[in-house]
């Protein structure tokens, strides 16, 4: 079925203490999508950030950001006061995450909320029951955090030893002494889920699915890495062997150092992929539909000495392949999943994506270069992708369409066969190109619809600052733009519809003779039969 939706971060959403929530505006913008003729709202992953802010190096791949508990709703349940929400500074520009005025101010309101919640106790139940659920990946988080700030915020290989090697006895004294901040991260997980839970049943009531990211690594120092050091490619004192990468290519002569650690996957096969399948599970808490990020990781993923300053001496391993898909299927059914299978793609990786039935990804500003041949271009879609304007790690159309030599902008210009030269109506041709494509779905950042140049532009890869910051404003998702995304969602066919309930077919004068004959038969006792067969 042909359906559309639009990508915009949980953290860009308009709320009023100083970063995207699950308040008021998130369900807003399920009014939205439904108002616009949207199947499916895409975010990015919701794991808890760290160094750089990126929701790609998260502090756990199993966590939920504190950031985007609603303090609005903590103050409807008596947690909060609007006072303590607005004496603290939220940052000076509502386009802008202020990430350090972040940091400051919003552990400081939710412990406020913590004490107030464990005094009235009304809760608990629902509590503990969270706690309970969920204990295989949350007791080690917490405890996780809870030593890192005890630590003064530094990465666990920094800690003393025995909490570094999780000695029993240690952990065992830790909860004594900082049992108490264990437990506020406890329940900024319980507030985080509570308050998704809403928005994701408030969007599936809407007809309104919800695509998640799942990165393929986890950063170094996470939950994961500290709780499983046995799952990744370290060495006995648990220091790295090798770290995550890219070779050189034609944008960088040395290549691109991740330095993400590397899974151990001879270990994580010989354990039916235990961690992986938990993991996917836990995401469909959050999401009806994942995307994968660097889906070719599975197939082959480049592997850097650690300790190497450049990427240009790693080398390619062999990935688990479609052992570990096939995996996930016997385990949890058939998952909907879109696998991330941009850049170089080699044979082999084109034949993981084609016996998994994933359906890739199409990026239209990637189709239009010197060459005039790239297999992004529309002609080259197949009905089994999503089609995409550009994805959060791009340029916004806008600003890729200003940056963009005479020579391409002509060509682009040619094949959407658009005749404008005011950069807003282009913007529109363009996106109307994706819709036009014969891809299953489409998703536009909402940048797009906007016609927002770079300074709306959500990451920049390999540039460690100034990402994930860009808001939207106020009031700029108006009635009159959720019916000019209606009317292009109806007119190429992308407004949803629920597989109509296939009839009976007509049967022939034949088949029905014969099943006459066949109820007759049944309805005649042996002896009259009997007779009637002699008579014949």
């Amino acid at each position: 079925m042909r359906a559309s939706g639009i990508l915009y971060p949980v953290s860009s959403l308009p709320t009023r203490y100083g970063i995207g929530g699950f308040s008021k505006e998130a369900f807003e913008f399920v009014d939205f999508l439904e108002k616009a003729g949207q199947s499916f709202w895409q975010v990015l992953p919701f794991g808890p950030t760290g160094y750089g802010d990126s929701p790609y190096q998260s502090f756990s791949t199993f966590a939920g950001n504190p950031y985007f508990i609603s303090l609005d709703q903590l103050v409807e349940e008596g947690l909060l006061t609007e006072e303590e929400c607005k004496e603290v500074y939220w940052g000076s520009n509502p386009e802008y995450v202020d990430y350090g005025a972040l940091y400051e101010g919003r552990f400081r309101v939710l412990k406020k909320a913590y004490r107030r919640f464990k005094e009235r106790g009304s809760e608990q139940k629902e509590f503990l029951a969270f706690c309970k659920k969920e204990k295989d990946w949350l007791e080690d988080y917490c405890m996780f955090m809870a030593l890192k700030e005890e630590n003064g915020g530094k990465a666990w290989n920094e800690w003393d030893l025995p909490y570094r090697n999780r000695e029993r006895s240690a952990l065992a004294v830790a909860e004594e002494v900082i049992g108490e901040t264990v437990d506020f991260f406890r329940f900024q997980q319980y507030e985080f889920m509570k308050q998704w839970k809403k928005v994701h049943e408030y969007a599936a009531s809407k007809g309104i699915r919800i695509i998640g990211d799942i990165p393929i690594y986890v950063a170094f120092d996470s939950a994961d890495t500290w709780a499983h050091p046995e799952m990744f490619e370290f060495d006995e004192d648990n220091v790295p062997l090798k770290v995550a990468g890219c070779p050189p290519d034609a944008f960088s002569a040395t290549g691109q150092l991740w330095g993400n650690p590397i899974y151990n996957w001879a270990y994580l096969k010989k354990h039916c992929y235990h961690w992986w399948v938990r993991r996917i599970e836990r995401c469909l808490e959050f999401y009806d539909v994942i995307r994968i990020d660097h889906f070719r990781g599975f197939d082959e993923y480049y592997a850097v000495p650690y300790g190497d300053e450049t990427a240009e001496f790693g080398e390619w391993e062999k990935g688990p392949g479609m052992d570990l898909f096939r995996t996930v299927r016997e385990k949890l059914g058939d998952v909907h999943i879109i696998a991330e299978d941009l850049g170089y793609i080699t044979p082999s990786v084109r034949e993981l994506l084609a016996e998994s039935g994933f359906p890739g990804m199409k990026v239209l500003q990637f189709a239009f270069d010197e060459s005039e041949s790239s297999l992004y271009l529309p002609y080259h879609h197949i009905t089994n992708c999503v089609v995409y304007t550009g994805t959060h790690d791009n340029m916004t159309t806008r600003g890729w369409i200003e940056s963009l030599s005479d020579h391409d902008r002509d060509f682009v210009r040619r094949y959407i066969n658009s005749i404008y030269t005011d950069y807003g109506q282009f913007t529109w041709d363009f996106i109307r190109e994706a819709f036009r494509s014969v891809a299953d779905l489409c998703i536009v950042p909402i940048q797009d619809f906007l016609v927002k140049g770079n300074e709306a532009r959500i990451n920049c890869p390999a540039v460690g600052s100034d990402n994930w910051q860009w808001r939207v404003t106020p009031h700029f998702l108006t009635d009159e733009l959720a019916d000019s995304i209606y009317a292009m969602t109806k007119l190429y066919g992308r407004l949803y519809q629920e597989p109509a309930e296939e009839e009976p077919a007509e049967e022939t004068a034949e088949e029905t003779a014969e099943e006459t004959a066949a109820e007759t038969k049944e309805a005649t006792t042996p002896e009259e039969q009997e007779t009637k067969d002699e008579l014949r």
